[in-house]
């Protein structure tokens, strides 16, 4: 830094036009120099200013959303005219790579994002069309980052525009392992190609006592809150999370943590192994890939943790209403409720609690709209007050578990957005939160086997890997 220092001392002359240029370069934390600082031993005395942006100049942009990103770059004007050397740095900036980073908002498409960002409707239909061989458009997603690339030079940079330049390219992650970069031509055409991340999967261990909320507890022993998602997930078929958590209950989990060559955590929702202590009954989960190619999670005598059935299809949702005997909130007088209640925001997706056929879709008086799935000879269950059905759900048709049948509505006899959930046993109902599940797959044979030395496996790594180090930070 020093070096670059007295460089850019001999380019701007006396200190106080040096010190307008350093601010100005240093001003907002959204914006940063990405250029190596190289400095060549054979270049002229006049031309210095390559320490600065570097022999490919390139323009970091923090990812906010577009509004004037390069405003505080606008600093670089207040350079003296007068000021020896001072036009050398501004015009060196031609073709300097400019690069933001932006999320998809909700309802974005891909070329609604790169309209926005500054791209003709002519460069978005190229550059789509560029990289449809390796990626469908279709499959683009809220949240998902795109890295947009300018070509700017002195006057786009203080100009004000919301797009800092030319449109060049960008690139996108299709998935966590791949980067697809697509970049304009020579000739004006765009070119699409793959680069390979270097990706490092480092397994984890962690362990915490619940004072409040699995949730909580699960954040201060350093979980990501895919993770905290997936050991719910994978418990959710046994436990009532609501009422069956208590003060002083724990849980200890192995899961992997998949890590970029800049040491940042791409990915961590896998878990290898779980325990979960409530009430003082330990229960432990083991993941397993069977010959089939499918993984599950599976106790320690090799039977599924997945149910054939789940007791709360819906994620984030409140119990308003449990099953039994209560006052009607509409009717007034007391009756059977002869499911449970799920109140959650108006949209919410509802899930097909098991794999089976729909034998009612539609309207269904007091019950609004209204959905009936038949899993077996024995079980059934029905989907209330649902504001609409996701598309192909019709009558006949098949499901899986965990499919989108539907989303939360208040259709029907209903006082306010919420799922009315039922489990039909023989044509009887049942309450969801109590009955005994029909059980999952069983291994055997030579499965079973294969499972058993897996398990002892995940044993021995458990007692051999070190806690997290955000858990041992958080301890001392």
């Amino acid at each position: 830094m020093k070096v670059v220092i007295k460089y850019m001392r001999r380019i701007l002359g006396n200190k106080p036009h040096f010190k307008s240029l350093y601010v100005a370069i240093c001003f907002g934390a959204s914006i940063t120099l990405a250029s190596v600082f190289a400095l060549s031993s054979t270049a002229p005395s006049g031309y210095y200013v390559d320490a600065l942006i570097g022999s490919s100049p390139t323009l970091a942009l923090a990812p906010l959303s577009i509004g004037n990103p390069i405003a505080a770059f606008r600093g670089i004007e207040t350079v003296s005219p007068n000021t020896p050397n001072a036009n050398l740095v501004a015009d060196y900036l031609i073709n300097v790579s400019v690069n933001q980073s932006i999320k998809a908002k909700r309802g974005d498409t891909l070329a609604a994002l790169l309209n926005r960002a500054g791209a003709s409707n002519q460069d978005t239909a190229k550059a789509i069309s560029a990289a449809m061989p390796l990626f469908n458009p279709k499959h683009f997603r809220q949240g998902q980052v795109v890295n947009i690339e300018y070509r700017a030079d002195k006057k786009t940079l203080s100009a004000g525009s919301a797009a800092p330049g030319a449109f060049h390219g960008f690139s996108i992650l299709p998935n966590i392992a791949t980067e697809l970069k697509i970049e304009r031509t020579k000739d004006g055409s765009f070119k699409a190609w793959e680069i390979k991340r270097t990706l490092t999967t480092q397994p984890t261990k962690s362990k915490g006592t619940i004072t409040s909320s699995l949730y909580l507890a699960g954040v201060k022993a350093g979980l990501k809150g895919s993770t905290l998602a997936e050991l719910i997930r994978a418990y959710s078929w046994d436990v009532d999370f609501q009422r069956d958590i208590r003060k002083g209950d724990s849980f200890e989990v192995i899961y992997d943590q998949i890590i970029d060559d800049k040491g940042n955590i791409v990915k961590s929702n896998v878990i290898q192994y779980a325990a979960l202590t409530l009430s003082g009954i330990k229960t432990r989960i083991f993941r397993f890939k069977t010959e089939d190619g499918h993984t599950n999670y599976y106790n320690e005598k090799g039977h599924s943790a997945q149910k054939a059935l789940m007791r709360t299809p819906i994620d984030g949702a409140r119990l308003s209403s449990g099953f039994g005997r209560r006052k009607h909130p509409i009717l007034g007088y007391t009756k059977m409720h002869k499911g449970v209640d799920f109140a959650a925001p108006r949209g919410t997706p509802i899930y097909a609690a098991g794999k089976g056929t729909v034998t009612y879709a539609g309207r269904k008086g007091a019950y609004g709209n209204f959905i009936s799935i038949r899993h077996n000879r024995t079980f059934t269950t029905v989907y209330a007050h649902m504001k609409g059905f996701s598309r192909k759900i019709r009558k006949g048709s098949r499901v899986n578990q965990g499919q989108i049948i539907g989303y939360v509505g208040t259709t029907g006899r209903s006082t306010g957005p919420h799922l009315h959930y039922e489990i039909r046993k023989n044509n009887r109902q049942a309450n969801p939160l109590r009955i005994k599940m029909p059980s999952g797959k069983k291994l055997k044979g030579s499965q079973l086997t294969t499972f058993l030395t897996a398990k002892d496996q995940i044993e021995d790594t458990y007692a051999a890997l070190p806690f997290s180090p955000q858990q041992v930070a958080s301890k001392n």
